[in-house]
């Protein structure tokens, strides 16, 4: 017999083949049972004849309960009715583990706390699924697209001796005897050293944040995607950008419709994310809000109201670029036309989603980025080494990296971050 997997079905209609998984549901009409199976790859329903049925299997039909572990063997039939087209008629059912009577996650509304707490098996859902295959998707899109564009993977630590825009935000450990240490808020300043090695370089890992931020938006831990590129300016960062979002897109909806239709996800509204994405400085995005209603000021940095009003206008992302040189990192090259703002964007979703990414062209002066450094009340020690590569060889190279619950969030079309995660981690959340 055929081992195979719910996802290849359509290969063996007509074929006896063996599944190995789990019980997600089940009904009979004393003469039929209908079994409701996923293996991970996929869901379909088994259906068993008591008559065509052994005693035996038989009476194990009538011993399952929810989450109950199987091999189960059938043969594949092509059926319209099912939402993956083929069903199997049950041939033969082994219980590999027996479920006991009492899975905590049933058909009724839950709250968040509670699916929270039993993340472990909430995983299992059919939405959840949906999610994390989409995630996946994003990443394979992100690794895909860096490398045929001649992006090197590098891995930057996660533990540092310094932050890349203060120490405010940074979980702090105490391990080493003569220096305090902090978990990574992002691998950027190792990456621009890995640049003027390799040319272009992208990282992919966990961060840590230790604001106390409370937002669908937010959480303590997440991952992030930081890429960097020498001889690569201002203009040149955002097409690399622009070019990352669309074939993430793309290839969401060329892999994932199936988990998009059970997120319920407008697909239009991801078709409607083309080139070229709407652009804007800061200073017209400040108007534009200003005209709508917002208190914004000349030099605040967007917050997560005005993001949202701001993408609710357009049905593709958006270029906010040129900020206040004062609300921005230390390492952000001076815009030449005006000194008081700086090479940066960040770049906005549609539909309320906000920022997915941020970036700027770095200052590539030793003298300049000293004296930003001090600017912005630094330690210039800890910071000898990434000036050190102003000093031997420096090039114009720019940066930019992405927070992938972010973008997961927007694509799947969730109300908040926290499900874009296996497990995720908040203020108030470390389990399980």
């Amino acid at each position: 017999m055929i081992s195979s997997f719910i996802s290849r079905v359509s290969e063996h209609v007509g074929q006896e083949i063996e599944l190995k998984g789990w019980v997600y549901n089940f009904r009979s009409s004393g003469k039929i049972f209908f079994l409701q199976f996923r293996d991970g790859t996929g869901r379909i329903q088994a259906v068993f004849s008591k008559a065509g049925t052994s005693e035996e299997v038989w009476n194990a039909l009538q011993s399952l309960r929810i989450e109950s572990s199987v091999v189960l063997a059938g043969k594949v039939k092509e059926d319209s009715r099912s939402p993956s087209g083929f069903e199997l008629d049950g041939m033969s059912l082994r219980v590999i583990q027996l479920a006991p009577d009492d899975y905590p996650i049933g058909k009724k509304e839950h709250g968040p706390d509670f699916l929270l707490d039993n993340r472990h098996l909430w995983l299992r859902s059919e939405k959840q699924w949906a999610i994390q295959r989409v995630r996946n998707t994003i990443i394979n899109a992100t690794f895909a697209y860096l490398n045929e564009i001649g992006f090197i993977k590098i891995d930057s630590p996660i533990l540092t001796p310094n932050a890349c825009e203060g120490t405010t935000e940074l979980f702090e450990i105490d391990y080493f005897e003569w220096t305090k240490a902090y978990l990574s808020q992002s691998g950027q300043l190792y990456l621009e050293a890995a640049v003027m090695s390799l040319g272009r370089c992208f990282d992919f890992g966990p961060v840590f944040r230790a604001e106390k931020s409370k937002t669908r938006r937010h959480l303590t831990e997440f991952w992030m995607m930081d890429a960097e590129a020498a001889f690569v300016e201002h203009e040149g960062n955002l097409a690399i950008q622009e070019g990352l979002i669309l074939r993430i897109v793309k290839d969401v909806l060329t892999q994932n419709r199936k988990e998009l239709a059970i997120l319920e996800r407008n697909i239009e509204a991801l078709e409607k994310v083309q080139a070229p994405f709407v652009r804007m400085t800061h200073a017209e995005a400040v108007a534009k809000l200003r005209g709508m209603g917002s208190d914004i000021k000349d030099i605040d940095d967007l917050g997560a109201d005005d993001e949202t009003m701001l993408t609710k206008l357009y049905d593709r992302p958006i270029f906010v670029e040129k900020y206040p040189a004062v609300v921005k990192a230390f390492y952000m090259k001076r815009d030449p036309q005006d000194a008081t703002r700086v090479l940066n964007a960040d770049l906005l979703a549609p539909e309320g989603y906000g920022e997915i990414i941020g970036g700027s062209q770095r200052e590539d002066d030793y003298d300049m980025l000293l004296a930003r450094i001090k600017e912005h009340n630094l330690p210039v020690e800890p910071f000898n080494w990434y000036l050190d590569l102003r000093k031997y060889g420096s090039v114009p190279h720019s940066g930019f990296g992405y927070g992938l619950e972010r973008i997961t969030a927007w694509i799947c079309g969730l109300e908040h971050i926290r499900e874009t995660i296996p497990f995720p981690r908040l203020i108030n959340r470390i389990t399980p």
